[in-house]
């Protein structure tokens, strides 16, 4: 009897100290993870913003695969929102407040827990990668949420591990993202042709990219400095391309409602004739132009067309990467005069 006495009073003693050790524990905690993902912080921003994305990065959802993801009518910016149930209980996560391609301030609540406030940063670096850094935060936390995260190990070891994971996971899906491609065969067409202001050079082949680089943005920069209207996307003329000894011969061009008079010697006035064209769409980035290009031979040879020896091919940009920070968003049109 007198054993069971003093167990129980040792029982009672680890209860008060538990109870008090408990009691001392910071009324608050954080736990934040940054991960350098080599994409441009709006690729990260779009997909963080979308709750329908979580899921594919989730390092929750990837260790429990009996959770049961709800996605209401908006799962996308302020006020779109996402609910899980899983052997723990039910949670739900909503975006309260965001900062374009900077910020995203959301709020969690997982049980009867006390709410959680989450909060991601994107800073982009000056070489195109970007500082992903998500943390989790709570404050005036109850005496049962602090034996909770005693009992579990602690917030730290509860949640980095998955932050670390979703953060490794989120890298590689963006990533991918970036280098998604499609080239479409449009066919037959007709080019409506039309006035253009450009300017010419001839360079390597390998130079042409930063050659391009340069010479586009000296024509779009005139047109906006002399206040001229734009017709459509700007777009390059290739007049020359001669793989065997390395060379181009290129105009970077920008398409006027009018024939335009330039007042600088480097820019000049052009005029294409309405033509009958071959029309390929490379939805993705430039480096795959080169795949478009033979796709634009293979249908001009199996469909026993004959290009015209003295006309040029064009590339359209329909859009930049200025306005379209995925790569895999880019359109181009490639158009080759055919007889």
């Amino acid at each position: 009897m007198k054993a069971l006495k003093y167990l129980l009073f040792l029982l009672l003693i680890f209860i008060i100290g538990m109870a008090i050790y408990i009691a001392v524990q910071p009324n608050n905690f954080e736990v934040t993870r940054t991960r350098n993902i080599k994409a441009p912080a709006p690729v990260l921003y779009n997909n963080v913003i979308d709750f329908k994305n979580w899921e594919a990065w989730s390092s929750w959802a990837e260790a429990d695969p009996n959770m049961k993801i709800k996605l209401p009518e908006q799962s996308k910016g302020v006020n779109g929102s996402y609910s899980w149930e899983d052997k723990d209980g039910i949670g739900t996560m909503k975006t309260v407040n965001t900062v374009p391609n900077t910020t995203i301030q959301q709020r969690m609540q997982f049980a009867d827990f006390p709410s959680s406030d989450v909060t991601w940063s994107f800073k982009q670096k000056e070489d195109g990668s970007t500082d992903a850094i998500w943390t989790i935060s709570g404050k005036d936390l109850p005496f049962k949420f602090k034996a909770f995260s005693i009992l579990m190990g602690g917030m730290e070891q509860q949640i980095a591990p998955h932050y670390e994971r979703s953060l490794e996971k989120l890298d590689s899906i963006a990533v991918a993202s970036m280098k998604v491609y499609n080239v479409v065969v449009n066919g037959i067409t007709q080019h409506g042709g039309g006035y253009y202001i450009y300017n010419t050079a001839s360079c390597k082949i390998s130079d042409l990219t930063n050659k391009m680089q340069e010479l586009m943005p000296t024509v779009n920069i005139y047109a906006q400095n002399n206040n001229i209207i734009m017709a459509g996307a700007p777009f390059t003329i290739y007049h020359k391309w001669d793989v065997e000894n390395d060379a181009v011969m290129f105009s970077c061009c920008i398409p006027t409602t009018e024939k335009i008079i330039t007042s600088e010697p480097d820019i000049l006035t052009g005029q294409l004739k309405p033509f009958k064209a071959v029309k390929i769409t490379l939805n993705g980035d430039y480096s795959n132009l080169e795949k478009a290009w033979e796709k634009a031979s293979k249908y001009i040879a199996d469909n026993n067309l004959e290009e015209i020896d003295d006309s040029s091919a064009l590339e359209v940009y329909q859009n930049n990467p200025k306005s379209t920070p995925n790569p895999a968003d880019l359109i181009t049109e490639i158009y080759i005069a055919v007889k």
